[in-house]
């Protein structure tokens, strides 16, 4: 059985809710990520924040990237998975939501991520071409 831990980007960091986007960008950049879960101030999963939702949400606005901060930026509930989950079980929270990146847990801390290119380096061209169809469509 192929699990959330085998596929997952290990040594994923939160951004605090607290820090502001300009930060969280620098923190991307420096990374070489686009996205970073967002944690509370008891380190639970609030959110997540991606490139784009800085360059979207704050700054195509006007807003001032060093004046708004990652919580300011959560929306909706944030899924996860935990790290013993069967692949199948990572699929289906993906594709069910829509979302192209994936915090896994393990004993209640952040262990890794999973994103689309970690799919693609497990799973067959099929299983791959069915997450694209049902994570893209509109509707």
């Amino acid at each position: 059985m192929t699990t959330a831990g085998d596929i997952m980007h290990a040594g994923a960091q939160w951004i605090p809710a607290t820090e502001t986007l300009d930060r969280a960008a620098q923190l991307m950049a420096r990374l070489n990520v686009g996205a970073l879960p967002i944690s509370d101030k008891t380190e639970r999963l609030c959110g997540i924040l991606t490139d784009r939702d800085i360059v979207v949400g704050c700054v195509a606005k006007g807003h001032n990237p060093s004046k708004v901060t990652a919580g300011e930026m959560a929306q909706g509930t944030p899924r996860w998975i935990d790290a013993g989950a069967d692949v199948s079980e990572v699929l289906e929270e993906m594709e069910s939501h829509q979302i192209r990146r994936l915090p896994v847990i393990r004993n209640k801390k952040l262990v890794g991520m999973i994103s689309e290119a970690d799919l693609a380096k497990h799973l067959t061209d099929r299983q791959m071409a069915d997450f694209v169809e049902k994570v893209y469509a509109r509707g």
